[in-house]
């Protein structure tokens, strides 16, 4: 029989204390601090934080309807709203982040057919392994771009379609009960404008739930940086380090907050990127519609304006996306949730999936001096092969991810009617995308696997319960 590092063995004794006891830790429903709500319903996502002035509140309102209702062909009679495409994934934001949860990813490709049922939230990035000389971010397909867009207006051709198989991998945990996982297996088919370059990578990337990024945005830089030991100082196989990034605002790196690679600096980069790469609708920030040379048609095709979202219509949007509030957490005194929060911790979840933060200042007062649970680092972390796409962005490598927050998870199928998770939906199950978890985390995904089966039972209804 394999001998266990003395690190997977502590885990999995700890895990055994915790079947043992489960006392658990004092927890705080309030995981967005002041902005949280008392809401588990299927719009538990699409809420707005409490304490909004009047002034802000009618903005979210604003931002709302920009985020909600579909974007059309111009010229259109609706010329706030037009300027769609000329090729594009969705038609507005919620079409991939549903009721302003997940996407999900697409139905998988049966003896090469694509399957006739569309679904939307899961994209393709593209890029070269070369990177742009001043910004770091890797450059994108010369022919594709760096999204690949599967939908176009009329006279314009989609560029392709995103293909999925999976594999199917089987296991046991070590009490013998067995898993299985789903291996997924990409490729693009019906490209239009011919074959893509030949170093060009794949990066799948399923559209999250989007609650509490204001908040995430308004931690210091100061606290993330405390988080971080990216050469391992302390021994303990865990070695979190920040993505900086470019920011095209203030011409400068900064730290990557957002995006599944922590490859974008800020909410309004994070939703212009979106309006442009997912829509196809300029901004000021964005002002160049999303045409490769090789595609004339898209390129002739007629915009919405100069840009299509002016500033007045993007702010409310990125108002909107700031101050959507955090669910609150549930069932606190169960004695098998309390018993998962200890096994949270003495498995070593924690040491990525970071309890507690405190926001800074903020222009929005809600936002502003909160203590948070977002179950987060927001840095990256080497987590294996198996998760891995060979895409780099900026200073994360082809297997380095953002640790998700965790706020949230337990309503994602309440939301959403489905539940998809990791970076491309292949993770069914909670059990499953722990089980995915390798290289830095690898030691507490095998203290998961071997923990008794009430251990990793508590485990889940404590991530239930967020």
């Amino acid at each position: 029989m394999r001998t266990l590092p003395v690190r997977w063995q502590a885990a999995a004794a700890a895990a055994l204390l915790v079947a043992a006891c489960g006392s658990g830790p004092s927890l705080d429903s309030h995981l967005g601090g002041a902005t949280t709500r008392l809401d588990a319903s299927q719009n538990s996502f699409g809420l707005p934080a409490p304490q909004l002035t009047n002034a802000e509140r009618r903005a979210f309102e604003v931002g709302d309807s920009f985020f909600t209702q579909n974007w059309v062909i111009a010229p259109a009679s609706t010329d706030a709203r037009d300027g769609l495409g000329p090729t594009f994934n969705a038609q507005a934001c919620s079409s991939c982040h549903i009721r302003d949860g997940r996407g999900k990813p697409p139905l998988e490709t049966v003896d090469g057919v694509l399957p006739e049922v569309s679904r939307l939230g899961l994209l393709a990035r593209l890029a070269l392994p070369e990177r742009d000389p001043v910004t770091g971010a890797q450059l994108a397909d010369p022919t594709y771009g760096s999204q690949l867009q599967d939908r176009a207006i009329l006279g314009v051709e989609p560029e392709g379609a995103l293909s999925v198989t999976y594999r199917l991998i089987e296991g046991t945990y070590g009490d013998g009960t067995p898993y299985e996982l789903r291996a997924p297996e990409y490729s693009i088919e019906k490209l239009a404008f011919g074959a893509l370059h030949q170093h060009v990578t794949i990066g799948p990337r399923l559209a999250p739930q989007i609650i509490g990024m204001g908040l995430l945005e308004a931690i210091p830089e100061v606290s993330l940086l405390a988080n971080a030991d990216p050469d391992d100082a302390n021994g303990d196989g865990i070695s979190g380090r920040p993505n900086w990034v470019w920011d095209a605002a203030s011409e400068q790196r900064v730290i990557g907050r957002f995006g599944w690679k922590a490859n974008v600096a800020s909410i309004g980069a994070q939703v212009t990127g979106a309006f442009i790469g997912d829509i196809g609708i300029t901004s000021d920030a964005q002002p160049n519609e999303n045409c490769p040379g090789a595609q004339t048609a898209c390129a002739a095709a007629q915009n919405g304006g100069s840009p299509e979202i002016p500033a007045n219509r993007l702010s409310p949007v990125v108002l909107y996306t700031r101050t959507l509030s955090v669910p609150a957490m549930r069932d606190i005194e169960d004695p098998d949730v309390r018993a998962g929060s200890e096994a949270f911790d003495d498995l070593g979840c924690a040491s990525c999936h970071t309890r507690r933060h405190r926001t800074g200042p903020s222009n929005i007062a809600t936002l502003a001096d909160q203590d948070i649970h977002p179950y987060t680092d927001l840095l990256l972390h080497e987590m294996g092969e198996g998760l891995a796409d060979g895409q780099g962005n900026f200073e994360a490598s082809g297997s380095e991810w953002r640790t998700p927050p965790l706020w949230g998870i337990g309503l994602i199928e309440a939301v959403n009617g489905e539940r998809f998770l990791l970076h491309d939906g292949r993770a069914r199950t909670l059990e499953e995308a722990i089980l995915w978890h390798g290289g830095e985390a690898e030691a507490e995904r095998e203290a998961f696997r071997l923990s008794p089966a009430a251990v990793r039972q508590r485990l889940v209804a404590f991530l239930e319960a967020q």
